[in-house]
């Protein structure tokens, strides 16, 4: 019996090569750079290229938008779509534009729900036992077999007119519903304005100007699709929170549990996450400890100047330690700004020369110009567009000069999805001059002192101060 050995030829294996594309980013001061990029990238793997390339620190809050001039609407591309294909969706001959920026309120509901989900837009389809926490809220939005409506007053563009009309609208999860009687939520009376599945939530950035809208806090629904002005379904709030308010809702009600996995992981790649291996969130999200201790580990591990790492500290022993007393740490506080007002002029080491002392105090009011955060003649609406723009989270803030008296300066933070503003104003204490936020109770001798002191400390403002909007060059 011989053995005779038979040559199999397998079918050779052709390997899948991605196609590439070229694609144009924006920053704010409107340089831009041009990428080449597979055509399966995410929005999150675009601001990880960039965040590489120029060496900047990720804190998670990097984003890619959407920009629409034309029509005057913009959105946040999510971190896990697929930046090909919303530049699929772009006519040929529109001016659209992928911007790269900061925006700090990008999943602020996960950690502060109780900002974003005001008690009277908020209602159930099923009666509920007690009171129903913020927290509780977001888990029903991330659930499928619950879910809160989101109700209350918009005003809507009539289709193929310019005129505006006040309607009583509800959010479901099967869509957006508005009353065609009164605030009836019968359904007999509610009739069907929008669903996500086919469409976009985008806001409005010139409403009043664009669409002729009453308020300048607008949204709009508009089709994947490429279409023109006739396919938007244009929606204005009275104020931003109860904007914030209905996007956010959309965006959890489209989007759910991918939204909270792009917030938990947010390098992980395009991984689907079903409800099954998430189901244990729920009962985490409701006790708040797992994810509590995730932000705190991330808190350890990231350079950033959240709240998390900033606490007072006492070095006057030989060992350094933590205030966990509020009391203690308000006195400290005290002590450090009146040690502060002490230093003069010294700060950039004078050598004591009366010359020199001079000299530095003309430095030290002029060195804040080369800070990220100072921001040199732009107007109190400029000030306020930047802010929105890099999110309505508490301590959000810049530093400006005032255009109403040149010789002060102007504070302008986010606080309660609100923009304040606040006036610093120049003092002279014995030849010297200071910089303060109190009548003079607190005095610096420059503005980066006022701001580090105001990043630690509280004091006169309505919360510390936490990130700074900067433009960015590409």
């Amino acid at each position: 019996m011989s053995l005779s050995a038979r040559r199999v030829t397998l079918p050779a294996i052709t390997p899948i090569v991605l196609q590439k594309r070229v694609i144009k980013v924006y920053s704010e001061d409107e340089t831009s750079r041009a990428l080449e990029v597979p055509s399966d990238i995410t929005a999150r793997d675009v601001c990880q290229l960039l965040i590489l390339k120029n060496h900047y620190i990720d804190d998670h809050s990097w984003t890619l938008f959407e920009h629409l001039p034309h029509i005057g609407l913009e959105r946040t591309i999510e971190d896990h779509e697929l930046v090909i294909e919303v530049l699929s969706n772009w006519g040929m001959e529109e001016e659209n534009k992928l911007y790269f920026r900061k925006n700090y309120a990008k999943y602020e509901f996960f950690k502060n729900p109780m900002y974003f989900f005001p008690e009277h837009m908020v209602s159930f389809a099923t009666e509920t036992n007690g009171e129903i926490s913020p927290t509780q809220i977001l888990q029903m939005f991330l659930s499928s077999s619950t879910y809160p409506e989101i109700h209350g007053f918009l005003h809507a563009k009539e289709q193929g007119k310019k005129s505006w009309k006040k309607i009583y609208f509800l959010l479901r999860r099967s869509g957006l519903y508005f009353s065609t009687k009164g605030t009836s939520k019968e359904p007999r009376h509610l009739q069907f304005f929008s669903e996500f599945g086919n469409s976009d939530i985008y806001v409005s950035l010139a409403g009043k100007k664009k669409h002729g809208a009453p308020t300048n806090y607008g949204f709009c629904f508009k089709p994947n699709k490429a279409g023109g002005p006739r396919d938007l379904k244009m929606l204005c709030a009275e104020e931003e929170q109860s904007r914030t308010c209905w996007v956010t809702a959309i965006r959890l009600f489209k989007y759910g549990m991918q939204l909270y996995q792009n917030y938990m992981h947010p390098y992980q790649g395009r991984s689907g996450c079903s409800s099954q291996s998430i189901s244990p969130m729920f009962q985490v999200l409701e006790k708040r400890t797992a994810l509590q201790e995730t932000q705190k580990m991330q808190a350890k591990i990231q350079r950033s100047i959240s709240e998390n790492s900033l606490v007072a500290m006492d070095f006057s022993g030989q060992k350094s330690r933590v205030i966990e007393n509020p009391t203690e740490a308000l006195s400290v506080a005290v002590e450090e700004g009146l040690a502060w007002r002490k230093k003069g002029c010294l700060r950039l080491g004078t050598h004591g020369s009366p010359t020199a002392s001079s000299q530095s105090c003309a430095t030290n009011m002029a060195i804040h110009r080369s800070q990220p955060w100072f921001h040199h003649k732009i107007s109190r609406e400029e000030a306020q567009r930047l802010i929105i723009q890099q999110g309505l989270v508490d301590g959000v803030f810049l530093v400006r000069d005032s255009q109403s008296n040149p010789k002060t300066f102007v504070l302008s933070m986010s606080h309660g999805q609100k923009i304040k503003h606040f006036q610093i104003i120049p003092v002279e204490d014995d030849g010297e001059m200071f910089h303060t936020l109190d009548d003079g109770h607190t005095r610096f001798t420059d503005l980066i002192q006022l701001v580090e002191f105001y990043q630690l400390n509280k004091g006169v403002l309505p919360c510390k101060l936490k990130h700074y909007c900067a433009r960015i060059a590409l």
